[in-house]
């Protein structure tokens, strides 16, 4: 990213042009940020809370209060209650190395606090496809453009991943076809050449079937799968069952579809998968990614450049996390071990129910759990908590801000060295500071190396400078990270890993080669049993007699979670709810009426919107609204239960069944 800066101000934001996946353009999230960078409503000071929890009231405090009061507070607590009493909570507010998961793990690991197991988000893909191919890898974006079919599955891309759909344009040009699979008709659908809207949380089922479809017809790859794949037997056995004529109920796609679907995936080469997170956010979330990474396998279709599937290529980024982290720690905290783990997905379960020992302090940064957990009013029952001291370091005040005991302001990453990887391509950047830092903001980096400090940890690791940091996370010895360094990042910016040659594409799987301990794709046939989720149109019976619309709640366009919750636009987005005609017309709901959504775990009010981007018995809440701007104080993560799905410990977020009704004038 370029920053135009003029009398010390930035005016605006472009993309490198030199870059090759990025190409000189932003997406539409990131280009407004100079809004956040420059809001009025931005923290410029500490400060500590005056009013109840929840209230937001603050006044204002020195550093040196807040870092004592704080130090004060943990030392307490870990004294009286042991130091898993104090949990941190973070995520992705930052995506930066250093300031996501470097000086607040060492803090931590020090103090001997619980763990947090971030679940949030990726943790079910990636310990499916762990278990699948051993190396979360995957083709690079720019040979999208060589793809003859192109399968985007729960994958928005123009709308969350937008740097792709060029190369995809490019594809498409060159008369590849664009099939995308997916409930809700988004922006990618809409410009696809067939949409095929799946029931929610069926996915693992179509797999099978399209699988079905290639074995029965001797479609597969014989020869790749010789070599490089372990269990196709018992792969070809279990899928026998899973006619497409038996899916096509179990999916709302007609068998036909299916048919067309498996032959043309598997007979146009190359194909290309764009697996997104939605597909893993259900309760059979984990085993429907090992399904599809089978679909990729068996079609060979990792042979060829532009083929293959893509759900992440951060596994790649062989950083040495160990010396950043430094997790050996533990054994100089109280307590001499590992200590327990929390995981983040059941946050309200840990501030309500653990009492071994309870939670008595979180920590929260790079998050905003009040709006973003599941099981949101069990997540605030426990942050009313009077007996739970909470800090908050944030940019602006929060769901979460609002209950904090002290809340810190932070810098952005305009203000802040950082290193940063990808999820999407295979280069990585660092970023100097653009700008002078707002107000008393302070990094990350620094609150926790002044925490340390102020708990008397007297360990090296916390005098290490940014830079010292940036080297010790480049010095794995792993050779995707050869030719690597602080110098040459400092120098050019942006370096792509040492992947493949100069010019040549990187295809990982060609000849094999997968990380697990066959160094073949472990087709996994025994956990590929599909059940329907118990929140679902063919689940629980009785549950779906009370509840009968299956929830989606995916991402709002142009966002990123609650980001930018304060945005009026994005609220506007997120405060609605989509149905169908047919559904509307059965609950007399108007398009712009004041409905309700309801199940046994709450309730939210919120505008209809009745379009064509939904089907029969599924409904749409983009996510994630900042629920104190609604008149009821919820969001839609009231109604998503902290059940979690078959791998991984992530939330089943999309197995979610409601009822909507009309409010009364």
């Amino acid at each position: 990213m370029l920053v135009r800066i003029d009398n010390g101000q930035a005016v605006s934001l472009h993309g490198d042009p030199a870059h090759p996946v990025t190409r000189g353009f932003l997406c539409a999230k990131v280009t407004q940020y100079l809004d956040r960078q420059y809001s009025p409503h931005r923290l410029l000071y500490p400060q500590k809370r005056v009013g109840a929890k929840g209230e937001g009231r603050f006044a204002r405090i020195s550093w040196d209060e807040a870092l004592d009061t704080i130090a004060e507070r943990l030392s307490g607590i870990a004294q009286e209650f042991g130091p898993e009493a104090i949990l941190p909570y973070s995520y992705a507010g930052t995506m930066g190395l250093l300031n996501g998961a470097g000086m607040d793990r060492r803090f931590f690991h020090r103090l001997g606090a619980s763990r947090l197991d971030r679940t949030i988000c990726s943790s079910t893909g990636g310990a499916a496809l762990t278990a699948s191919l051993g190396f979360r890898y995957a083709p690079e974006p720019e040979q999208f453009a060589n793809a003859k079919f192109i399968l985007a599955w729960g994958a928005n891309i123009h709308g969350t991943n937008v740097h792709l759909w060029p190369f995809i344009v490019e594809a498409r040009r060159k008369g590849a076809k664009l099939v995308v699979i997916d409930p809700v008709r988004t922006r990618t659908a809409a410009l696809a050449d067939v949409h095929l809207a799946i029931h929610p949380g069926s996915d693992l089922a179509l797999a099978l079937a399209l699988m079905h479809v290639i074995i029965a017809e001797n479609l597969q790859d014989a020869d790749y799968v010789a070599r490089y794949t372990n269990g196709f037997e018992q792969l070809a056995a279990r899928v026998r069952e899973w006619t497409p004529s038996r899916v096509a109920d179990l999916t709302g796609i007609p068998a036909d579809a299916i048919v067309t679907l498996a032959r043309e995936y598997a007979t146009t080469k190359p194909a290309a998968i764009r697996l997104n997170y939605g597909i893993q956010r259900s309760e059979r979330g984990g085993a429907a990614v090992r399904a599809v990474a089978a679909l990729a396998t068996i079609t060979g279709s990792w042979k060829h450049a532009g083929g293959g599937l893509q759900l992440t290529t951060s596994h790649a980024f062989q950083f040495n996390t160990a010396a950043l982290e430094r997790p050996d720690l533990q054994k100089a905290s109280p307590l001499g071990r590992e200590t327990r783990v929390v995981n983040m997905s059941k946050l309200g379960e840990a501030l309500t129910e653990i009492t071994d020992p309870p939670v008595k302090a979180m920590v929260v940064y790079n998050s905003n759990p009040a709006a973003i957990a599941p099981n949101q009013n069990k997540v605030l029952q426990g942050m009313r908590r009077d007996d739970l001291f909470t800090v908050v370091l944030e940019q602006l005040q929060t769901d979460t801000a609002d209950y904090a005991d002290i809340l810190l302001p932070s810098t952005t990453f305009l203000e802040h060295t950082d290193l940063y990887r990808s999820y999407g391509h295979y280069f990585m950047q660092l970023a100097r500071p653009a700008l002078a830092r707002t107000g008393e903001t302070r990094s990350n980096v620094e609150v926790f190396r002044a925490l340390a400090h102020r708990m008397g940890f007297t360990d090296h690791c916390f005098n290490d400078s940014e830079d010292d940091m940036i080297r010790q996370v480049l010095s794995s010895g792993h050779k995707f990270m050869d030719g690597v360094t602080l110098e040459r990042l400092d120098r050019e910016h942006w370096v792509r890993l040492n992947i493949s040659p100069a010019g040549e594409p990187f295809v990982p799987f060609a000849e094999g080669a997968f990380g697990t301990p066959s160094s073949k794709c472990e087709l996994g046939a025994d956990a590929l049993d599909y059940v329907p989720p118990v929140e679902s149109r063919f689940g629980d019976e009785k549950l779906r007699q009370k509840y009968p619309l299956e929830l989606i709640t995916s991402k709002a366009d142009n966002a990123m979670n609650s980001t930018f919750g304060y945005r009026d636009t994005l609220d506007a987005q997120t405060g609605s709810l989509h149905l169908c005609a047919e559904d509307a017309a059965g609950r007399r709901i108007s398009a712009g009426d004041r409905v309700r959504a309801f199940n046994d775990r709450g309730s939210l009010t919120l505008r209809a919107e009745i379009d064509e981007t939904m089907r029969s018995g599924v409904v749409r809440i983009p996510a994630v609204r900042w629920a104190k701007r609604a008149e009821d104080g919820r969001s839609a993560n009231a109604l998503t239960s902290d059940h979690l799905t078959d791998m991984g410990g992530g939330p089943a977020f999309f197995s979610c069944l409601v009822e909507v009704e009309r409010c009364a004038d």
